[in-house]
């Protein structure tokens, strides 16, 4: 499944749900969590079931569910068993038992945690990949974990994650690789912001991660362009394959004025196959 871009949606607005598959998202997270008041979310739960029924194959649909522990999950599964979304969102999760826990309750649904939500949920990141064949990728969040500590925020003066929230942040790029799974970058909450949410997405594919939750649907086509590969870093993957394919007994080469060696080549191959991938859905 490509996962470029993944566009929140309010579970409880049929309206935005209908027009946000034309916005060019990969997939599409139909949130019954923060974005819903407890009051609505009976509401959200209908809306959302009846848009899965119509939007079915159209673009790729995720739901984010309540967190585990409050007392809302198995309402909100019971209103979309029928009309099984892509995957599950699962906000707060805290390592492989959370996963297991909600593929019990949902079974044969892949898994998208939120991983870094909670104290505890950090000292699981290396845990997720006991259960890689529930996960459709891994996640983070920089916003209630430093609510959860008593912290003033995630960022510093400039806009950058502090040291804590870097820390998270890598720890879930490295889990989600570890299990073999998407790494997804968290959301870019400045919505008057696009070259920075540009600079940001570019770091975050430049760092390793596959792909990015948007909360705006025009943050969707800067997330989706840095996640593509340019025709000038195919052409030089191109070239480093084709280099190594005419030189089969050598494992290091001088290309481009430099030496590059196995690793350089699994990159290459690596941008080729995801290219291919994107060129193909």
């Amino acid at each position: 499944m490509r996962l470029r871009s993944l566009l929140f949606v309010p579970g409880d607005r049929p309206y935005r749900m209908e027009k946000a598959l034309g916005y060019g998202a990969d997939a599409l997270i139909l949130d019954l969590e923060d974005s819903v008041t407890f009051d609505a979310k009976p509401a959200a739960r209908q809306a959302t079931a009846d848009f899965l029924r119509q939007a079915k194959g159209k673009i790729q649909l995720l739901v984010r569910l309540n967190p585990l522990d409050s007392g809302l999950v198995d309402d909100d599964l019971s209103a979309i068993r029928e009309v099984k979304p892509d995957g599950l969102v699962l906000p707060k999760a805290e390592g492989a038992s959370s996963v297991k826990t909600l593929s019990a309750k949902a079974p044969g649904v892949p898994i998208l945690p939120i991983a870094t939500e909670t104290p505890a949920a950090i000292f699981q990141l290396g845990s997720y990949a006991s259960f890689k064949a529930h996960l459709l990728g891994l996640t983070w969040g920089a916003e209630d974990l430093p609510a959860a500590i008593g912290a003033l925020g995630a960022r510093d003066e400039t806009g950058r994650y502090t040291a804590p929230y870097e820390f998270a942040r890598s720890l879930t790029l490295f889990g989600a690789h570890a299990a073999g799974v998407a790494a997804i970058e968290t959301v870019y909450p400045s919505l008057a912001d696009p070259d920075g949410l540009a600079a940001y997405a570019r770091r975050a594919r430049f760092d390793g991660f596959n792909g990015m939750m948007a909360i705006h649907p025009a943050q969707v086509p800067v997330i989706n362009e840095a996640f593509t590969p340019t025709p000038e870093e195919l052409a030089e993957a191109q070239a480093i394959v084709d280099a190594f394919a005419a030189n089969p007994g050598k494992g290091a080469l001088r290309f481009a004025g430099r030496m590059i060696d196995a690793p350089h080549l699994k990159q290459a191959r690596h941008l080729l196959t995801l290219a291919a991938d994107v060129h193909e859905t």
